[in-house]
Protein backbone atom coordinates (compact mmCIF):
# COMPACT_ATOMS: atom_id res chain seq x y z
CA UNK A 1 0.00 0.00 0.00
CA UNK A 2 1.26 3.22 -0.85
CA UNK A 3 1.68 6.33 1.23
CA UNK A 4 -0.57 8.63 -0.23
CA UNK A 5 -3.15 5.32 -0.02
CA UNK A 6 -2.35 5.03 3.92
CA UNK A 7 -2.92 8.43 4.34
CA UNK A 8 -6.34 8.64 2.37
CA UNK A 9 -7.25 5.60 4.59
CA UNK A 10 -6.22 7.45 7.55
CA UNK A 11 -8.18 10.47 6.68
CA UNK A 12 -11.56 8.39 6.12
CA UNK A 13 -11.34 6.54 9.90
CA UNK A 14 -10.53 9.56 11.40
CA UNK A 15 -13.28 11.49 9.49
CA UNK A 16 -15.40 8.45 10.50
CA UNK A 17 -14.23 8.60 14.45
CA UNK A 18 -14.99 12.45 14.54
CA UNK A 19 -19.05 11.94 12.82
CA UNK A 20 -19.41 9.05 15.37
CA UNK A 21 -18.44 11.51 18.53
CA UNK A 22 -20.34 14.38 17.14
CA UNK A 23 -23.43 12.46 17.06
CA UNK A 24 -23.52 11.04 20.50
CA UNK A 25 -22.58 14.58 21.51
CA UNK A 26 -25.48 15.36 19.72
CA UNK A 27 -27.56 12.82 21.20
CA UNK A 28 -26.81 14.04 24.75
CA UNK A 29 -27.82 17.57 23.54
CA UNK A 30 -30.98 16.72 22.44
CA UNK A 31 -32.17 14.04 25.39
CA UNK A 32 -31.48 17.22 27.67
CA UNK A 33 -28.48 16.37 29.24
CA UNK A 34 -25.63 18.60 28.30
CA UNK A 35 -23.51 17.15 31.35
CA UNK A 36 -23.26 13.41 32.20
CA UNK A 37 -26.10 12.36 35.20
CA UNK A 38 -25.40 11.80 38.64
CA UNK A 39 -22.78 9.37 39.52
CA UNK A 40 -22.93 7.76 43.45
CA UNK A 41 -19.96 5.67 42.62
CA UNK A 42 -17.88 8.71 41.21
CA UNK A 43 -15.72 9.51 44.30
CA UNK A 44 -14.87 13.05 42.63
CA UNK A 45 -18.92 14.47 41.51
CA UNK A 46 -19.50 13.12 45.13
CA UNK A 47 -16.91 15.38 46.79
CA UNK A 48 -17.69 17.83 44.82
CA UNK A 49 -21.51 17.45 45.80
CA UNK A 50 -20.82 17.11 49.91
CA UNK A 51 -18.97 20.59 49.03
CA UNK A 52 -22.04 22.36 47.23
CA UNK A 53 -24.48 21.19 49.20
CA UNK A 54 -22.38 22.37 52.42
CA UNK A 55 -22.70 25.93 51.09
CA UNK A 56 -26.65 25.90 49.51
CA UNK A 57 -27.89 22.93 50.78
CA UNK A 58 -27.10 22.32 54.61
CA UNK A 59 -28.48 25.00 56.09
CA UNK A 60 -32.72 24.13 54.69
CA UNK A 61 -32.01 20.58 54.35
CA UNK A 62 -29.99 19.43 57.41
CA UNK A 63 -25.96 19.19 57.18
CA UNK A 64 -27.04 15.00 57.31
CA UNK A 65 -29.52 15.26 54.88
CA UNK A 66 -32.31 14.76 57.63
CA UNK A 67 -34.39 17.87 56.46
CA UNK A 68 -36.73 19.73 59.01
CA UNK A 69 -38.59 18.92 62.01
CA UNK A 70 -41.77 18.37 60.95
CA UNK A 71 -41.24 18.35 57.16
CA UNK A 72 -44.36 16.85 56.27
CA UNK A 73 -46.70 19.81 58.60
CA UNK A 74 -47.34 22.72 57.19
CA UNK A 75 -45.45 25.69 58.97
CA UNK A 76 -47.54 29.18 59.78
CA UNK A 77 -46.64 30.68 56.14
CA UNK A 78 -48.37 27.17 54.54
CA UNK A 79 -45.50 25.96 53.17
CA UNK A 80 -44.08 22.88 53.91
CA UNK A 81 -40.22 22.50 55.89
CA UNK A 82 -37.64 21.32 53.70
CA UNK A 83 -37.90 17.48 53.97
CA UNK A 84 -34.55 15.30 54.34
CA UNK A 85 -32.48 13.91 51.51
CA UNK A 86 -31.59 10.49 52.88
CA UNK A 87 -33.41 7.48 52.76
CA UNK A 88 -36.14 8.82 55.40
CA UNK A 89 -37.68 11.31 52.98
CA UNK A 90 -38.88 11.09 49.43
CA UNK A 91 -36.17 12.59 47.52
CA UNK A 92 -35.32 8.71 45.86
CA UNK A 93 -38.90 8.29 44.32
CA UNK A 94 -37.66 10.51 41.88
CA UNK A 95 -35.78 10.38 38.58
CA UNK A 96 -32.80 12.40 38.12
CA UNK A 97 -33.69 14.91 35.29
CA UNK A 98 -36.65 15.74 37.94
CA UNK A 99 -34.38 15.83 40.77
CA UNK A 100 -32.19 18.34 38.51
CA UNK A 101 -35.09 20.54 37.67
CA UNK A 102 -35.58 21.18 41.02
CA UNK A 103 -32.72 22.34 41.90
CA UNK A 104 -32.15 24.28 38.90
CA UNK A 105 -36.12 25.75 38.48
CA UNK A 106 -37.31 25.53 42.33
CA UNK A 107 -39.56 23.40 43.37
CA UNK A 108 -42.58 25.57 42.19
CA UNK A 109 -41.74 24.65 38.62
CA UNK A 110 -42.46 20.86 39.52
CA UNK A 111 -45.72 21.64 41.42
CA UNK A 112 -49.70 22.72 41.12
CA UNK A 113 -50.34 25.98 40.33
CA UNK A 114 -50.16 27.94 43.38
CA UNK A 115 -48.06 25.95 45.20
CA UNK A 116 -46.29 27.59 47.75
CA UNK A 117 -42.58 27.00 49.00
CA UNK A 118 -39.48 27.66 50.02
CA UNK A 119 -37.36 26.11 47.58
CA UNK A 120 -36.12 28.31 44.71
CA UNK A 121 -34.22 27.66 41.87
CA UNK A 122 -30.41 27.62 41.70
CA UNK A 123 -29.82 28.60 37.54
CA UNK A 124 -27.59 31.34 37.44
CA UNK A 125 -26.13 30.19 40.83
CA UNK A 126 -24.83 27.03 40.40
CA UNK A 127 -23.89 25.05 37.17
CA UNK A 128 -25.01 21.98 35.94
CA UNK A 129 -22.27 19.95 36.94
CA UNK A 130 -22.59 21.56 40.60
CA UNK A 131 -26.22 20.27 40.33
CA UNK A 132 -25.30 17.09 39.01
CA UNK A 133 -22.81 16.63 41.41
CA UNK A 134 -25.25 17.77 44.67
CA UNK A 135 -27.49 14.92 43.56
CA UNK A 136 -24.37 12.80 43.09
CA UNK A 137 -23.60 13.24 46.67
CA UNK A 138 -27.04 12.88 48.14
CA UNK A 139 -27.62 9.50 46.36
CA UNK A 140 -24.70 8.26 47.66
CA UNK A 141 -26.07 8.19 50.93
CA UNK A 142 -28.79 5.87 50.60
CA UNK A 143 -28.61 2.11 50.87
CA UNK A 144 -28.22 -0.10 47.94
CA UNK A 145 -31.99 -1.03 47.32
CA UNK A 146 -33.19 2.39 47.54
CA UNK A 147 -30.00 3.23 45.07
CA UNK A 148 -31.09 1.00 43.06
CA UNK A 149 -35.01 1.54 42.78
CA UNK A 150 -34.06 5.06 42.19
CA UNK A 151 -31.99 3.81 39.35
CA UNK A 152 -34.96 2.12 37.48
CA UNK A 153 -37.18 4.62 37.35
CA UNK A 154 -34.00 7.44 36.28
CA UNK A 155 -34.04 4.91 33.08
CA UNK A 156 -37.51 5.30 32.66
CA UNK A 157 -38.28 8.58 32.84
CA UNK A 158 -38.53 11.47 29.97
CA UNK A 159 -37.35 15.24 30.14
CA UNK A 160 -39.65 17.01 30.99
CA UNK A 161 -42.25 18.70 27.65
CA UNK A 162 -41.66 15.17 26.09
Amino acid sequence: MTLARRHRKFVWLAGIAALIAALVALAWFWRGQAHPPSDADDPQQVALGRQVYADYCASCHGVHLEGQPDWRRRKPDGHLPAPPHDYHGHTWRHPDVDLFGMVKEGMAAYAAPGYQTDMKGYAGVLTDAQIWAVIAFIKSSWPPEFRTYQSKITKGAQPRGE
